[in-house]
């Protein structure tokens, strides 16, 4: 139980998502399964530390680290949306019958690429004996615009963010990894997934360097880590005079803006990719391989993300940033005895920006950051002909002293709405609650004995 009462069930059926992480010299490797998505499950709920599984979901655990002393680096940004600058490979074909299944899996770390069947030396494809912080890597490059007459909007998006994006690596005990980060400060801080940091969730210490867009390598801390949020920050040794990224407003987004991707695909530092935002508000459940789960109220784009994005920059056409990229859907594809997994099918996620923001402003400031809660335990509500047609999320259990129950929220209910969101499944409550920020007053919008209410609830919050 968790301090809500939550119940912890025992995992689901949901398999931790692609982390392609290379052994350490001399140890095994090992096989990184992705997150599929099974038949319906049991519940979800939106809680604190301990939701049930929703259709298909493991439950979550909040792995907050606290950085004593954090507070006394905190620095002075906005956090509020809109805010100036901070100051401070293609499907592999399988033999046998394929799968159309599709797959929710963060955008990983690089760890090692294939070569003729044979996992890399080092973090990256391209040289043989390359250490874990990134040596023979393809040298940086720097976007800029050479012939204004023929630029792009693309351009000079890339151009404007680009020097805020960071190549993060990382070394743990059992592998090592790459992904991407932004930066949040001038003198060093740094924002990233918590995935990359964890690699994938793979548990023990883990030595994290960064190496920045004008190519300079630094030694990097943990912060703290927002686990529910999959976020974390950085701080760079010895860092100053870097660039912080822009963020613009990101409720202002809008299915249809163009959407610029920059990050590390690969471990290829620098890499530009566009497209549009393809939708808004989307519930995207990802798993690790520690067995949970996270929830994100995500943009979804077709910028081709893929592993090694993860933690960096979607940008707008004005090369401000309005997410933080985590995920994508990769489509099975397998026979009898095994299984792979397509690269970027041009549905990929991102952490909304204001959510990002708010969550690193937390970690800089105390080591750790609240999670929105509601209190109650949920399943989807499934319509009476079709099982896999979502109608609202029904409350299955209400923990006492919550602000659901403060509310008078009911075994039984259903909810339909948090605000003037749509709710037609478990997961799409649990971002909408998480979306939120600890103490917003909602109106939850419930079907109850075949009519419809609506319910005031003053969400509450919950650290580590």
């Amino acid at each position: 139980m968790s301090e809500h009462g939550i119940p912890r069930p025992a995992p689901g059926t949901w398999a931790p998502p692609p982390a392609w992480q290379h052994p350490v010299p001399g140890q095994p490797a090992g096989e990184h399964p992705t997150a599929t998505q099974p038949a319906a499950g049991p519940y979800a709920a939106p809680s604190d530390t301990a939701e049930q599984p929703h259709v298909g979901q493991q439950p979550y655990a909040t792995a907050q680290q606290p950085f004593p002393g954090a507070a006394d680096h905190a620095q002075s940004f906005p956090g509020s949306p809109g805010s100036a600058p901070f100051t401070p490979a293609p499907p592999v074909p399988q033999p046998g019958r394929r799968s159309g299944r599709l797959r929710i899996g963060v955008a990983g770390l690089l760890a090692g690429a294939l070569i003729g069947g044979g996992a890399g030396a080092g973090v990256v494809v391209l040289a043989d004996g390359s250490d874990a912080a990134g040596g023979g890597t393809v040298a940086t490059q720097n976007v800029t615009i050479t012939n204004p007459e023929t630029a792009t909007a693309v351009t000079a998006a890339a151009a404007k963010a680009a020097p805020s994006v960071v190549t993060v690596y990382v070394t743990g005990a059992s592998g090592a990894g790459s992904g991407s980060g932004v930066v949040l400060t001038e003198d060093g801080y740094v924002l990233t997934n918590n995935h990359v940091v964890s690699l994938d969730g793979a548990g023990g210490s883990t030595t994290v360097s960064v190496r920045t867009s004008d190519g300079t390598l630094h030694d990097a801390t943990v912060v703290g880590t927002g686990a529910v949020y999959d976020i974390a920050v950085l701080k760079l040794d010895d860092a100053s005079g870097l660039t912080p990224a822009t963020f613009a407003d990101s409720d202002d987004v809008q299915v249809g803006d163009l959407a610029v991707a920059i990050g590390a695909p690969l471990g290829l530092s620098d890499t530009v990719t566009d497209g549009i935002i393809s939708a808004t508000g989307r519930a995207v459940a990802t798993g690790s391989t520690e067995g949970d789960a996270t929830v994100i109220d995500a943009l979804q784009t077709d910028a081709a993300i893929n592993p090694g994005n993860s933690g960096g920059a979607l940008v707008d056409g004005a090369g401000q940033v309005v997410g933080i990229n985590t995920a994508i859907a990769t489509v099975a594809a397998g026979g009898p005895g095994g299984q792979s997994e397509s690269g970027s099918i041009g549905v990929g996620f991102a952490i909304p920006g204001n959510t990002a923001q708010r969550i690193a402003k937390e970690i800089i400031e105390s080591g750790s950051a609240r999670t929105t809660y509601l209190g109650v335990s949920a399943q989807t509500a499934a319509a009476d002909d079709n099982a896999e047609i979502g109608t609202g999320a029904e409350v299955v259990q209400v923990q006492p002293g919550t602000p659901a129950a403060d509310a008078g929220l009911q075994v039984g209910d259903v909810v339909t709405a948090v605000g003037d969101r749509v709710v037609t499944t478990s997961a799409e409550l649990t971002a909408a609650v998480r979306s939120a920020t600890p103490g917003d007053a909602v109106t939850v919008s419930v079907r109850r004995g075949g009519e419809t209410t609506q319910v005031e609830v003053t969400l509450g919050s919950t650290t580590g």
